[in-house]
């Protein structure tokens, strides 16, 4: 446990840190795909070199081995300064992490772990198009063979809403090696190197004008047997701890970032007009309570996961509070906008709150289906937390 004093030295450690090196007007500066992607990558080899990129890695990383009360205090910090979210590397510093570590070979943690560093990007391909929420139902099929004296898997099929894949140098990859007994039972999980012939990425134009998602084909693409991580058929187990990584800081992070960013809902209530007025100055209070409890529900998590004591379904609480919070915001910032809010404006790529209201607006629907849609959310904590009873299988209105 680091005591207070610790905690205090490493805050101010940090503030004066960013106050020296965050990126000046990056959001200008992330007005094209290509200006976000080298923003994001300069930002990211300044974190990593200062120790701050990955403070929830082991310690024979430099930066790593932080408390869960010192990344706290760092996520807070880089939320206080308003710095780009490292959306570029999140797959990598967070899903492909958990993979190797927890999960990989000695020889694949030694050969993938310090290329992250170095700046390798990850994208994730699991989603398929008829295989979501129901993440079990993927069928891209891999079928083991020996070529030129070596064990390889041929892949085929197609992957969606891959984050960043456009832009990424490996694919942590899930496949079906088997559809005898249950779902689960017969996926694969590989490393995939998205250079390898037969892979091709097609960015989705989201309607806000992002590009964030791609889909990945997947056309008689051979990876070798030694880039499998764990047993054959056992990916499932595998893609667990994968999913498992992203949840707590980050949903915190996120919720400090959107109290920062409540000063552009009041300057539009200045420049608008608003000052006066009861019914705005109403629900601007109401949206600032409702953020301030998100901010509250995500630092409660994360005390409870510090003292050991996290609930099955409490990251699921965060999670749908952020996102109705989210939503309220962009709203209301649409709404104050007024008409000049609606005509086509510059975004920012990779931000939540890039003060473009419509695109903000609109993007904030993604986040009650992103990472599981709201109804998921509501399950897990009926079934898991409330031990309410299951929904009857078949069940139809």
């Amino acid at each position: 446990m680091t005591d207070n004093a610790d905690l205090e030295a490493l805050r101010h450690e940090v503030r004066s840190f960013l106050e020296a090196e965050k990126p000046q007007g990056w959001r200008d500066a992330s007005r094209t795909q290509d200006d976000f992607v080298k923003t994001q990558r300069d930002w990211f080899a300044k974190l990593v070199k200062a120790g701050y990129a990955i403070p929830h890695w082991p310690a024979e990383y430099h930066g790593g081995g932080r408390s869960l009360a010192e990344q706290k205090v760092i996520y807070e910090e880089l939320a206080r300064a308003d710095c780009p979210r490292l959306l570029l590397s999140f797959v990598s510093t967070y899903h492909a992490f958990a993979t190797l570590h927890e999960c990989a070979s000695p020889e694949q943690k030694a050969k993938y772990m310090p290329r992250i560093l170095e700046g390798e990007t990850w994208c994730q391909g699991f989603s398929e198009p008829g295989a979501g929420s129901d993440l079990a139902a993927l069928k891209c099929k891999a079928v083991r063979e020996v070529r030129d004296g070596r064990e390889v898997y041929v892949v085929n099929g197609q992957k969606i809403w891959s984050t960043m894949a456009q832009f990424a140098d490996m694919c942590l990859l899930l496949v079906r090696t088997s559809s005898e007994g249950v779902k689960q039972a017969g996926i694969t999980y590989l490393l995939m190197d998205m250079k390898t012939p037969g892979v091709s990425v097609s960015p989705i134009h989201q309607i806000q004008g992002d590009e964030e998602f791609a889909e990945i084909f997947l056309d008689n693409v051979v990876i070798p047997v030694e880039q499998r991580v764990g047993e054959e058929g056992k990916g499932w187990a595998v893609a667990q701890a994968t999913l498992a990584s992203e949840r707590g800081l980050t949903l915190m992070e996120l919720s400090y970032r959107m109290r920062g960013a409540l000063s552009r809902v009041a300057s539009l209530i200045r420049e608008h007009g608003h000052e006066d007025d009861r019914g705005v100055l109403r629900d601007f209070g109401e949206l600032v309570t409702q953020v301030d409890a998100v901010c509250a529900i995500a630092d409660q998590f994360l005390d409870n996961r510090i003292k050991g004591i996290e609930r099955m379904g409490d990251a699921s609480i965060v999670k749908n509070s952020y996102s109705r919070a989210l939503r309220a915001y962009s709203k209301l910032g649409l709404r104050l906008g007024g008409m000049s809010e609606q005509y086509i404006a510059p975004i920012t790529f990779g931000d939540l709150n890039t003060g473009n209201w419509m695109a903000d607006y609109m993007n904030s629907y993604a986040w009650t289906i992103a990472g599981g849609s709201e109804e998921v959310q509501r399950n897990i904590i009926a079934e898991r937390m409330l031990e309410m009873p299951r929904e009857p299988k078949n069940w139809v209105l």
